[in-house]
C-alpha cells in the first residue's frame, strides 16, 4: 500500500458523534477540548475515552470553545486532530478486495459545499462504497464541516485527493473500472446496473461536470424530475445514484 499524503495544518473535529467517531479511530489526536460545567452521558464517555487512550482532555469555558469553532454548534466539545491522511488510488481498491466486492468509487467534480462534501461521505459509508476522490484544487476539503456533517463516517471512507481527476479516469479504466457521470441526456438511473467496477462523477452545485471529464466518462445517467425545479442538490442526487448501485448489487 502507498504511503498516504495529509493535509498542510491541523484542524479541529467538532460534534459529538464525529468526535467519538474520530476517538475510537486510528487519526491520531492532539487534544480534546470540553465545554465545562456541561454534564452528559455522551461528554462523559467522550472524556473518558479520551483519558483511556491518554489523550490530554482541558475543560474550557463556552465562550473559548465557540471561538475554537468559529461559532459553529460544537455540542460541547472538540477534539484537535493531527494533519487528516488522504489515501492513494491502491487503497480505494484494496477496500473493495477486502470487502471482496467489485469497486465502487465516487469522483466529485469540484463540490463546493462542506456540508455537501459531509453528507455525501456520509452515504457513501452507509452503502459500501469504497473510496471518494476529489480534487486538490477549486474544490472543498476534508475540514472541520465536512467531518461534523458526515456524523463520523469520514473516518471510515477512505478520500484521495488528485491533482488531475482526468488522469485518475484513465487510470480507473485501464484497471477495469467504468465511469459514469450524470447528466439531463443519460439514461434513466433507475435502470442503471452497478454490478460491474464502478466509479460514479458527481459535478459542481451550480456547473455540473466539467467538459473534458463528462467527455471521458463511459457513459452517463440522468435522474427524471417532473417538477418546475429541474434541478437536485449534490448530496440529494449522490444518494439517489449511490443507493441504485447499491440495490443493483443486491444489497
Amino acid at each position: 500500500m502507498n504511503k498516504k499524503n495529509t493535509t498542510d495544518q491541523t484542524d479541529l473535529v467538532i460534534g459529538r458523534h464525529a468526535a467519538m467517531a474520530v476517538l475510537k479511530g486510528d487519526q491520531p489526536v492532539n487534544k480534546v477540548y470540553v465545554q465545562e460545567k456541561l454534564k452528559s452521558d455522551a461528554i462523559f464517555e467522550l472524556a473518558t475515552l479520551a483519558r483511556k487512550k491518554s489523550i490530554v482532555v482541558s475543560r474550557v469555558p463556552k465562550a473559548k470553545l465557540d471561538m475554537l469553532t468559529d461559532h459553529q454548534n460544537h455540542q460541547g466539545v472538540a477534539v484537535s486532530v493531527a494533519p487528516f491522511e488522504y489515501a492513494q488510488l491502491d487503497d480505494l481498491f484494496a477496500k473493495a478486495d477486502v470487502a471482496d466486492e467489485p469497486p465502487f468509487f465516487l469522483i466529485l467534480d469540484e463540490i463546493e459545499d462542506p456540508h455537501n462534501l459531509g453528507s455525501i461521505i456520509r452515504t457513501a459509508d452507509a452503502a459500501g462504497v469504497h473510496g471518494v476522490i476529489i480534487p486538490k484544487r477549486r474544490a472543498v476539503q476534508l475540514t472541520s464541516t465536512v467531518t461534523k456533517t458526515s456524523t463520523g463516517a469520514i473516518e471510515y471512507v477512505p478520500v484521495m485527493r488528485a491533482n488531475n481527476l482526468n488522469n485518475v479516469v484513465k487510470e480507473l479504466k485501464k484497471r477495469g473500472v467504468w465511469v459514469f457521470g450524470t447528466d439531463m441526456e443519460g439514461q434513466d438511473f433507475r435502470k442503471f446496473d452497478g454490478t460491474a467496477p464502478t466509479a460514479l462523477v458527481i459535478g459542481n452545485e451550480g456547473k455540473g461536470i466539467s467538459p473534458l471529464l463528462k467527455k471521458n466518462c463511459d457513459g452517463m445517467v440522468s435522474i427524471p424530475m417532473s417538477g418546475h425545479v429541474q434541478s437536485l442538490n449534490a448530496s440529494v442526487a449522490a444518494s439517489l445514484l449511490i443507493y441504485q448501485v447499491y440495490t443493483s448489487r443486491g444489497k
